[in-house]
């Protein structure tokens, strides 16, 4: 999708500027958590130093749910002016504007991760040494650590919870805006197509930030680490995975750009 959207002069547009990197961010905390996962099905004793879970635990986090909620909100935003102001669309969404609304998720994903990673790896691992999950995640590294945790939880629960919610009502915002612009549209058809493009939207937005609330919003002392071990599962496999199918592959200008490039590559084949 990324080289699509790259390759293809029709899709150098806003909105998919967001997808692709969108896509981007999918592929990196996969690719840092599934291949260690995977490799750990076929050992019997499963292992990792220090260095490396500090490692996984920091590019899982930086190009994990901070910068996907972000862009999730960044591409209902983008949607939203879309539908309201379509004549303006092109003005409003000006180039430095969209690089700012790409940045700027990286920027808050790069502080949020340094602060909960440095801040637990320079407490004491004195205890058990066996990490409750399959990876490196911070909640089951902190039961780790033999020191005061308290000051790590709160920072977590303070700094997650707002980031979930200010993103989250962001999102909501739009697409109400958007069901009201849509619930206008005098085709039936049309009103069909939006209000599809819509459910499918929330449905994956809501599944990705349930899952994320449950595993670092909930209280402590209703904390599952097993509960914690399955739903990471849907924001580590499932949500990357279904993510192109719904904001990509069920686009028109995406189905034509990828007819486009096969017959491309046919021609270029042929001669």
């Amino acid at each position: 999708m990324i080289f699509l959207m790259r390759i293809d002069a029709r899709l150098h547009t806003p909105m998919y500027f967001f997808l692709s990197h969108l896509s981007f961010v999918d592929i990196g905390f996969s690719a840092v958590v599934i291949p260690k996962m995977l490799g750990d099905l076929f050992e019997e004793r499963k292992t990792i130093s220090f260095l490396g879970c500090a490692l996984h635990q920091w590019f899982f986090g930086f190009l994990g749910a901070t910068t996907e909620c972000f862009l999730l909100a960044s591409v209902a935003y983008d949607w939203y002016v879309a539908i309201f102001n379509p004549l303006l669309y092109s003005v409003a969404m000006y180039q430095r504007l969209c690089i700012q609304m790409e940045s700027g998720p990286y920027a808050a994903s790069f502080t949020s991760t340094m602060n909960h990673t440095t801040g637990a790896l320079q407490l004491p691992f004195c205890g058990p040494n066996v990490i409750n999950h399959f990876f490196c995640d911070i909640s089951p590294l902190l039961i780790l650590i033999c020191a005061d945790i308290s000051v790590n939880k709160m920072v977590l629960f303070v700094m997650a919870g707002s980031m979930l919610i200010f993103s989250s009502l962001m999102i909501i915002t739009s697409y109400i805006y958007n069901l009201i612009a849509n619930i206008r549209i005098g085709s039936a058809e049309g009103r069909h197509k939006a209000f599809s493009t819509c459910s499918c939207h929330l449905t994956a937005a809501s599944i990705f930030y349930g899952t994320l609330f449950f595993n670092y919003v909930q209280p402590r002392a209703s904390f599952s680490l097993d509960l914690h071990k399955v739903l990471s599962v849907f924001y580590i496999a499932v949500i990357p995975m279904s993510n192109p199918l719904i904001y990509s592959l069920r686009n028109k200008e995406v189905k034509d750009a990828i007819h486009r490039t096969i017959a491309k590559i046919k021609f270029c084949i042929s001669n």
